[in-house]
């Protein structure tokens, strides 16, 4: 059985009020033809298909003609789960009609293994977990406030849960687990907006279920394995990058062949759509980023720009910036002067109350701060003697 593995869609997100849309369908069409390529069998959606829990209809649309074309008429088989972003109740709305045409709908975790048979005649047992908090699971799982006691009873329930459907796993059929969750020890990115209290809903990796060939996981944004898992397990991460701290990460998606009672073999597909993010660090200034820009530099990215400046940015300097290339999107300057004087200051061993009136002024034109604020500053270092620096 040949299986592609994808997550973390994010249809309908925006960056600093620009569309990722276009960029999405040019995902989709990549999409659709590595399922043609690679002679797919089933494709698993690992939640988050969606950015909030109410989509513009323009993103449902295209979730719903996506999900179609995947599984052209029934020839592939399609299973999504909901993601914390989903509203599980719509997601699994159109669940009757779309079950017709072999693509399985899931909201909320109901707690049941699927059996999927395939155009080859191979078939595979899949529980698949959508994004399991409290709510979701209608369950209170502890009393206690505590991160750590609420921590370790998440844990349980998640192991109790994978353990009961563990048992419908047979040696004559492929096994397999998807859910929308929180792995420790993985790799984070700015774009995942928290799927836990504090640590609360996280889970250890030796949690997820070692019957299963392969654990399909969403939620983190960069494509990694689980280490320490007791079997293959791994996040497919986002098809696009959705905020700057993922600049530079490969974006993919996870084909799994694996044949009953063998292990699995994986490998990963990278993709050429969307625009990538890049920063850029002009210490030269800003003709610097004129230089890059008659060169041709990044001309379809999107940028977050950090320049070295003498003096403040005037509003056509900004403007004329972002009219030369239009994917600007951040611009952030750098005062050369405000870090020399700073670092002289910090040179000199002024106490500590000293130089916070030294960086208030440098901020603020020159206004002085009143002794409130200067008493409010110290408590937060928790200096309110006005000891020397260190």
């Amino acid at each position: 059985m040949r299986i592609l593995h994808t997550s973390d869609w994010h249809f309908g997100r925006s960056l600093e009020g620009r569309s990722r849309l276009p960029e999405q369908e040019e995902f989709v069409d990549e999409l659709c033809h590595i399922v043609q390529e690679e002679k797919i069998d089933l494709v698993l959606v690992a939640g988050d298909v969606f950015d909030t829990v109410n989509p513009p209809a323009a993103a449902e649309q295209l979730f719903y003609e996506t999900i179609s074309r995947l599984a052209d008429g029934g020839k592939r088989k399609v299973a999504v789960i909901a993601g914390n972003h989903d509203n599980p109740d719509r997601l699994a709305a159109a669940h009757s009609l779309a079950a017709e045409y072999g693509i399985i709908l899931l909201g909320l975790p109901i707690g049941k293994v699927l059996t999927i048979d395939t155009m080859g005649g191979e078939r595979a047992q899949l529980f698949a977990l959508p994004y399991p908090s409290e709510s979701r699971l209608q369950a209170v799982l502890t009393e206690s406030n505590e991160e750590e006691i609420l921590r370790k009873a998440y844990d349980e329930r998640m192991a109790y849960l994978f353990q009961q459907q563990s048992q419908y796993f047979h040696p004559d059929t492929v096994n397999l687990a998807m859910s929308h969750l929180y792995v420790l020890g993985s790799h984070e990115s700015e774009s995942e907006r928290p799927i836990q209290v504090g640590g609360a809903y996280t889970v250890s990796a030796t949690t997820l279920p070692g019957a299963a060939q392969y654990v399909a996981l969403g939620h983190l944004h960069r494509p990694q394995n689980v280490g320490k898992a007791p079997t293959l397990a791994r996040y497919a991460g986002s098809p696009l990058a959705y905020s700057f701290s993922e600049a530079g990460q490969a974006k993919s998606v996870t084909i799994v062949e694996v044949e009953a009672g063998k292990t699995a073999e994986m490998k990963e597909i990278f993709l050429t759509s969307g625009r990538p993010l890049v920063r850029w660090q002009a210490r030269e200034g800003i003709a610097q980023v004129y230089q890059w820009m008659d060169e041709g530099r990044d001309p379809s990215a999107w940028i977050d720009l950090e320049i070295h400046v003498e003096d403040t940015l005037s509003l056509e300097e900004i403007h004329n910036l972002r009219k030369s290339h239009s994917g600007i999107i951040h611009i952030r300057p750098i005062y050369k002067k405000r870090d020399e004087e700073m670092e002289a200051t910090l040179r000199k061993g002024l106490p500590i109350d000293q130089m916070f009136v030294h960086f208030y002024e440098q901020q603020t034109g020159g206004a002085k701060p009143d002794e409130e604020t200067i008493k409010l500053f110290l408590e937060l270092v928790g200096e309110e003697g006005g000891g020397d620096a260190q």
